[in-house]
């Protein structure tokens, strides 16, 4: 696909990976819209950086826990930047959640954000991407999906169902719309893991390092512009970690 004029829709792009993905977009040559929930101050600057690099950025805010909004968020999408060719679903909430305080509550609201929402707006990109000839839609998984960890089954299970509906969605939707995802291993840790464990992680991943957000976004920038014959593939951005017995 050539980018120069193409449209995207990153969400969760005021931050880290996000805002790295959405920045690699525009230089390709894409126009942006920047999705956020709360951080519209930051999705803002990063609009403002695209419109930096020549291409117009839009600021969508917008909680994708609740489900009537990823039909308004990708309408609003098309109708700031011409249409839509390109979903990025980033978005998601990591938490730590010991089985005993796993209620319905909690799993309702991992699933709505990292599973339910992704496919809302796949759904609602759908029709504008093949009324446009063609678009890529990129699901940001996690390496979790198949290698879980106690104490964050909900999250686990979320990104594991967001893989099985990347592949789904790659079947349904083909040829027209390739759908892909990408399973980030350590790209940017949270804020609360201590120099210690950030130090015990980095010393399981084979090639000695944590990933950063431009590796990332450098990848999502290939399946967009190269993955023409692409789809339905996971591809572990892990630096080795899923090949450890």
């Amino acid at each position: 696909m050539e980018l120069k004029g193409k449209a995207a829709l990153v969400t969760g792009a005021a931050h880290r990976v996000g805002r790295a993905i959405a920045l690699e977009l525009a230089r390709a040559g894409c126009d942006v819209a920047v999705h956020c929930h709360t951080s519209v101050a930051a999705a803002k600057e990063t609009a403002n950086a695209i419109r930096d690099l020549g291409r117009r950025g839009a600021v969508i805010p917008g909680d994708l826990a609740d489900p009537a909004a990823s039909e308004r968020i990708v309408a609003q999408a098309a109708m700031e930047l011409g249409g839509l060719h390109i979903l990025v679903n980033n978005a998601s909430i990591f938490e730590k959640t010991p089985l005993e305080q796993a209620d319905a509550q909690t799993w309702e609201r991992l699933l709505r954000i990292n599973t339910i929402a992704p496919a809302l707006l796949a759904r609602a990109a759908a029709p504008m991407m093949r009324a446009a000839n063609g678009g890529r839609i990129i699901n940001l998984v996690d390496v979790l999906a198949d290698r879980p960890i106690k104490r964050h089954g909900p999250y686990c299970a979320s990104k594991a169902a967001l893989s099985a509906l990347t592949r789904s969605l790659a079947l349904e939707l083909a040829p027209q719309i390739t759908v892909n995802g990408i399973a980030p291993g350590i790209a940017v840790f949270p804020e609360e893991y201590d120099a210690d464990l950030r130090q015990r992680l980095i010393a399981r991943v084979p090639l000695g390092r944590e990933g950063t957000p431009e590796e990332v976004a450098a990848l999502v920038r290939f399946l967009v512009a190269e993955g023409d014959y692409l789809t339905g593939q996971i591809i572990n951005l892990d630096g080795g970690s899923s090949i450890r017995p």
